[in-house]
């Protein structure tokens, strides 16, 4: 099957695609039988291939400071990533990806979850294993910019929730009025090793909820997300209570034209866990993305603008910049990518050429 079947392009999904990934990455009409062993077990299911991907990233970086300051950089390879997603069961499916190297470094897993699909006859997902909190909201994963989604990953002070991975449980439940709920409850301090094994650093969880409707061409979503963080290194445990609040919308303009928002508001009461004279900080921020399939999501060219805003009482954590983006498929599964970033807290502009491939 062509990359087209699920991609427009390659790594942003189409319909089709988010419907197969929802299915638990299987098809809707059914997997052929000649991909499963006949293993003559009822309650056993072999696929016949382990099905395997690799994503080979490769930039070159220029970046140029108001002072005359400048870096450039050759990041061949930026990041390379292997990729595995399939069958347990026609109702069991498990998708996850290794980074053999990001960035010069050996990340190991991020994504890897099991995903039970159609529960008790209804759409009831449970998906059990790591994943990033914001992949409801905007999947950072399948953006088509260098540029980063900038708000789900700032950390405020010494507390380690974001938005990004995740240790966890998600439930999902599409309703019968169109309305789509998803429930995460997370450990709340990323993705790190255990200590003393444990991945939890406290007996706390965090929970978040989101809720969406589609509108005709418009989708609208609202977000909440409650944790507490808890600091056991001095005698007495010090406590940091957060929560975001959060709305963002979708609207599709056929086939061309894709707009993307988001909103998003976080306080922390006690982020550098002082026993005396704590104090709250407040961080907002947002993000706006315009995608542009020039000729269509069948077509070579694809034109990205995304704008990033993050405004904390903590200064050092400001950031706003934009972004222009344009995109070139030399084949559907390698595309070619030039990109502009002007960064208002710098002053500074950045400037990455390369290439995004899949195979």
């Amino acid at each position: 099957m062509s990359c087209t079947t699920c991609h427009a392009p390659a790594p942003r999904l189409k319909s089709y695609g988010e419907d197969f990934a929802g299915n638990a990455f299987q098809l809707e009409d059914k997997e052929a039988p000649r991909s499963f062993y006949d293993t003559g077990d009822d309650i056993l299911t072999l696929q016949r291939e382990l099905p395997l991907a690799i994503r080979f990233d490769a930039f070159v970086q220029y970046k140029h400071y108001t002072d005359e300051d400048c870096t450039n950089d050759l990041q061949t390879p930026y990041g390379m990533k292997i990729l595995s997603g399939g069958n347990i069961s026609d109702r069991i499916g498990y998708y996850l990806y290794f980074y053999m190297s990001e960035r010069g470094e050996v990340a190991g897993i991020e994504d890897a979850y099991l995903h039970f699909n159609n529960l008790f006859g209804v759409d009831f997902d449970i998906m059990v294993g790591q994943f990033q909190v914001s992949d409801p909201l905007f999947k950072r994963e399948l953006r088509l910019t260098f540029e980063d989604y900038e708000l789900y990953r700032v950390k405020i002070g010494l507390s380690p929730t974001n938005l990004t991975y995740d240790r966890g449980i998600m439930v999902t439940y599409g309703s019968p009025i169109g309305m789509d709920v998803v429930f995460e409850v997370v450990n709340g301090n990323g993705k790190g090793e255990a200590v003393s094994g444990l991945f939890d650093s406290d007996e706390w969880k965090n929970v978040s909820l989101r809720l969406s409707q589609q509108v005709g061409p418009l989708r609208l979503g609202g977000f909440g997300y409650f944790g507490k963080n808890i600091d056991q290194s001095w005698v007495r445990k010090v406590e940091n209570e957060l929560y975001y609040l959060g709305a963002d919308g979708t609207l599709d303009i056929g086939e061309y034209l894709q707009i993307n928002g988001q909103i998003l508001y976080r306080k922390d009461d006690n982020p550098y866990f002082k026993v005396t004279s704590p104090f709250e900080v407040e961080t907002g921020g947002g993000l706006v993305e315009v995608i542009w399939a020039v000729n269509g999501e069948m077509g070579r060219p694809f034109v990205t603008f995304l704008y990033n805003n993050v405004d904390s009482e903590l200064n050092w954590l400001d950031y706003r910049t934009e972004t222009l983006s344009f995109s070139y498929l030399l084949r559907r599964n390698l595309r070619l990518l030039a990109e502009a970033t002007f960064n208002e807290e710098e002053e500074s502009w950045r400037l990455v050429t390369g290439m995004v491939s899949a195979f």
